[in-house]
């Protein structure tokens, strides 16, 4: 798993998964707290690709990006790398049209995934580890 053959059998390069996380305000947590918590966005990526076989080499943080942009593109290997995002509705809030995103991956030949798996519910002890970790990260907090 996570071996991909060229044409003539050979073992090619291995995949690539760079996973793509929301960033989303602080002030959104109590409306939206799995959009603002963009730890937990990664942790569901680096589990769907490790039960592929894959393991995730980049991790993008961003909003409203739009399709060109460099930070997207950069080093993904046509054919053998892919991106991930735990839900369409993660992916909607990062970039700036899902539609021109999927559309650009087809072009150039680089497969799009989502985990596909329920968001986690958040209750108040949840919502407030996720404010600490968010809110004081140069005090040396790390969020465990």
């Amino acid at each position: 798993m996570g071996e991909e053959r060229d044409a003539s059998g050979a073992v090619a390069a291995p995949v690539r998964v760079t996973a793509i996380a929301s960033l989303t305000p602080l002030e959104e947590l109590n409306d939206d707290p799995f959009l603002v918590d963009s730890r937990s966005q990664h942790a569901m990526c680096a589990r769907w690709a490790a039960e592929h076989g894959y393991v995730v080499a980049r991790e993008l943080l961003v909003r409203g990006l739009r399709t060109d942009h460099s930070a997207l593109w950069d080093g993904v290997r046509p054919g053998v790398d892919l991106f991930v995002a735990p839900s369409r509705r993660v992916l909607e809030r990062a970039l700036s049209s899902v539609e021109e995103f999927t559309a650009e991956c087809a072009r150039r030949g680089v497969r799009v995934e989502t985990v596909g798996r329920a968001e986690p519910s958040y209750d108040a002890r949840m919502k407030a580890h996720v404010h600490r970790r968010l809110s004081m990260p140069t005090a040396g907090y790390d969020g465990r």
